[in-house]
């Protein structure tokens, strides 16, 4: 079975659409956060930070992994699958995922936004939850997610604690 078909139904404009909606959301929050690459070059970091150039490819791909769950579990909806509560969780994850990105480079708020990104990783984890319920496979797809956000908030104490 395709990853992008549930069941033998698949619809690539809704699959297109998504893609291009989630990382335009990522680019928009990336360009309101006021030359991000430049700020990171500029903070003390640890010893494990990777280099700027990592986020953006990371993020692209992070948020293909995403738009591909959220449509697989779009097509359970489609199908009579109750997904209300999969997909409040995967919009308030990812309104909390742009404003991290406002908040750590635009507003210099490391502090706060080391307490968003831990709410940001709950939600994330209750939608892999909730997606689980509905699609094993769209489960899977926020793995590297909330691995790679794990490894932030991390950096993001660490950055907060180098740079007071």
């Amino acid at each position: 079975m395709s990853i992008y078909k549930v069941n033998g139904k698949r619809n690539i404009l809704l699959l297109v659409f998504l893609i291009a909606l989630i990382e335009l959301g990522g680019f928009i929050s990336g360009f309101l956060s006021n030359s991000a690459s430049n700020q990171y070059m500029g903070l003390v970091k640890p010893a494990f930070s990777p280099p700027g150039w990592v986020f953006p490819v990371v993020w692209t791909i992070l948020y293909f992994l995403m738009a591909v769950a959220l449509y697989r579990v779009l097509l359970w909806g489609s199908k009579g699958k109750v997904i209300g509560k999969a997909v409040l969780y995967f919009i308030i994850q990812l309104i909390l995922n742009y404003l991290w990105t406002i908040i750590f480079f635009r507003l210099n708020l490391y502090g706060i936004a080391l307490l968003e990104l831990l709410l940001l990783l709950l939600f994330i984890i209750m939608t892999t939850i909730e997606f689980c319920k509905i699609d094993k496979k769209a489960a899977w797809l926020m793995i590297p997610y909330i691995l790679w956000v794990s490894f932030a908030a991390v950096l993001n104490y660490y950055f907060w604690i180098l740079n007071r």
